[in-house]
């Protein structure tokens, strides 16, 4: 099909790989493809600090690795954020988005922690969702030592981070911690059911399409369980009957996404929870619309900003 993409994204799209996907190792050779021409780079403005942990796995599991990110100079306590990154649960890594977590710390001005969790399909759910939740609690615990506000923790996340974000907040609820006072959801992957007029319509698109979700979605719940009912709520946010409760969310939307109508409708869902929420969505652009040399790239980056900015209370 034809779309009406953003002008200023066309001459990408050429660059962008396309098609069907038959799995997920064709899915890791693109990303290696991509990390083999250079990983995205962030040079701040001010000072910030990075050093990794290594805190206790969750059930005897390997340890979890978290790289935090502080601006090197501060005044009293900042806000914390857990950090989420993309990835179709197969994929990615604290490295890869190193650039990400330092524009957060240093243009949002908080303690910003990553944390590498374990992929599927080696490691399908809960072990990457477990990984998240056991790096926010041991946040929570160590709020003092790394000089956080107990009161300003949040979590973000974008594509399957986004879902898993939006996982941990239900977890965190349900197990009675730890309390958080935002959560951002960039162009989350919420849904394994594949039923939206989005996700039915977009496996043509470049980048990220509905070919890509399947494969993702079986290696993560594993072969067979997508689209059943045996499916969690905590793997598919989209599936949790109750939103009420969950802190503030600011969500974004891409009009050329599969995830585009799950996310509207989850924000719509958590409006009608009393979840206090905002929506955002950016007309004429793929998944994340990180083309960053166009202007709504550059506007996409500056709402995450604003937005981590307004909901930590910076």
């Amino acid at each position: 099909m034809t779309y009406a993409y953003d002008p200023e994204i066309t001459p990408w799209l050429s660059m962008l790989p396309s098609g069907p996907v038959t799995g997920f190792q064709e899915l890791r050779a693109r990303s290696e493809e991509a990390v083999r021409g250079g990983l995205p780079s962030y040079e701040p403005d001010i000072a910030i600090s990075t050093r990794d942990v290594t805190v206790p796995g969750p059930y005897g599991s390997p340890d979890v690795t978290i790289r935090i990110y502080a601006p090197a100079e501060r005044d009293g306590l900042l806000p914390g954020l857990l950090y989420i990154h993309g990835g179709g649960f197969i994929m990615g890594s604290i490295e890869q988005f190193d650039a990400t977590a330092t524009r957060i710390a240093d243009k949002a001005g908080t303690v910003v922690l990553s944390v590498e969790y374990r992929l599927a399909p080696e490691h399908p759910f809960p072990a990457g969702l477990e990984d998240c939740y056991t790096a926010l609690a041991w946040t929570a615990k160590s709020a003092s030592e790394l000089g956080i506000d107990p009161a300003r923790l949040g979590l973000a996340g974008e594509s399957a981070g986004g879902g898993l974000a939006a996982a941990v907040t239900l977890l965190a609820r349900d197990r009675g911690g730890p309390a958080l006072c935002f959560q951002y959801l960039g162009v989350p992957e919420l849904d394994d059911r594949l039923q939206t007029p989005s996700m039915r319509a977009y496996d043509d698109v470049p980048l990220w399409n509905s070919f890509a979700t399947r494969v993702s979605w079986d290696c993560y719940l594993g072969e067979g369980r997508r689209g059943t009912t045996h499916v969690s709520p905590y793997a598919a946010p989209a599936r949790a009957e109750d939103l009420s409760g969950l802190p503030p969310a600011f969500i974004t939307a891409c009009q050329y996404d599969p995830f585009r109508d799950e996310d509207i409708d989850y924000a719509q869902r958590l409006a009608h929870a009393d979840v206090p929420t905002e929506l955002v969505l950016y007309p004429g652009v793929l998944h994340g619309g990180l083309i960053p040399e166009s202007a709504l790239g550059r506007r996409v980056l500056a709402d995450m900003i604003a937005a981590l900015r307004r909901g930590l209370g910076v």
